[in-house]
């Protein structure tokens, strides 16, 4: 019998792999170098991208600043495109979620974004088998903060102990036990299955 009643997943690198050097590629082949200089730009100016994760600059914010970024060659939607065409699927760890959801409320936990979400993974079928998404730029607070954690617990009414957290990054990980959550660090497919077993899981 297992103790925990909420199993949490995070989304990229869990669920949906992403990967960003397509998208400097392309920008290097319209105009030479400017992928290379776009992720400088980005790199140099994170908190851009964490202030719209948290939801304190709107899309439209965001795209003037990209377009800027981007030497001001693409339009609204090719920028879009480009930038939220990143995403492929983790099948073998998609197709525990159906039968996770028999036994346990699931709930999405994402560092994410309105772009992101609107044109990148929102229609995805698997995103039915969630109970609850609880994303940063909804909820104004990013991993590991402790209050998007609890943002969590509001949704679910359960002890902190019995949420059981997923995350590839150690550090939210590590934010999810502050909050008195069990947590697993997601290495691979193979790991995680054992992990679960581990706790009476599967």
């Amino acid at each position: 019998m297992s103790k925990y009643s909420v199993i949490v997943f995070d989304l990229g690198n869990v669920l949906i792999p992403f990967d960003y050097a397509p998208v400097l590629k392309k920008f290097n082949n319209i105009k030479e170098g400017m992928g290379d200089r776009f992720k400088k730009l980005y790199a140099d100016n994170y908190h851009i991208h964490q202030n719209f994760e948290r939801g304190k600059i709107s899309l439209n914010q965001f795209l003037a600043i990209m377009h800027e970024w981007t030497e001001n060659i693409l339009t609204d939607d090719e920028f879009i495109k480009s930038f939220s065409d990143i995403f492929t699927f983790n099948r073998d760890v998609i197709d525990l979620l159906p039968m996770l959801k028999e036994n346990y409320t699931l709930v999405l936990l994402s560092n994410t974004n309105e772009m992101h979400k609107r044109y990148g993974y929102e229609h995805h079928e698997f995103m039915k088998h969630f109970d609850k998404l609880i994303l940063s730029h909804e909820v104004g607070a990013i991993k590991p903060e402790e209050n998007i954690y609890k943002e969590v617990e509001k949704f679910t009414q359960r002890p902190s102990h019995e949420h059981l957290f997923i995350d590839d990054i150690k550090e939210y990980v590590e934010g999810a036990k502050r909050c008195g959550w069990d947590a697993i660090q997601f290495i691979s497919y193979e790991k995680l299955v054992e992990d679960l077993k581990l706790r009476n899981i599967l």
